[in-house]
């Protein structure tokens, strides 16, 4: 029996802030581009930076969420599945495929800081772990 997996995951910048319309249904739709940044050395040693430029589509109450909470050079987190759409213009067919956004979540904290640049720990500094009979193992 074949199997079919349309699944991914993409972590990138936003370039632009998303733009929002309602399909005849009312149901939101938000659109945005996101930057996905990939290093690697060539043969020769020379450091090189490659950008793939991904469109996203989001619907309903993900929509929503995304319009009001990114804007341009948000880092998000994005988990969809691949669409492929394809129109006629007076050029001939054109065709691309785009990332219908399932969950998005901002991997930055909107605020002075990102979020990796202050980790919380738990004190504790006061309890002996090696004195506590109470644990099972």
């Amino acid at each position: 029996m074949p199997v079919y997996i349309n699944k991914v995951f993409l972590a990138g910048n936003l370039t632009r802030d998303p733009e929002m319309r309602y399909m005849p249904s009312g149901t939101p739709v938000t659109s945005f581009r996101i930057a996905i940044n990939r290093r690697f050395r060539k043969k020769t040693g020379e450091e090189v930076e490659d950008t793939c430029f991904i469109d996203v589509e989001a619907y309903g109450k993900t929509a929503e969420f995304c319009n009001e909470y990114l804007s341009k050079g948000r880092n998000v987190l994005v988990e969809g599945r691949l669409k492929f759409d394809s129109w006629e213009t007076d050029a001939g067919r054109r065709s691309k495929h785009v990332v219908v956004a399932e969950r998005v979540s901002p991997l930055d904290y909107k605020g002075d800081k990102p979020v990796d640049e202050e980790i919380i720990k738990p004190d504790v500094s006061d309890i002996d772990l090696e004195e506590d009979d109470d644990f099972p193992f």
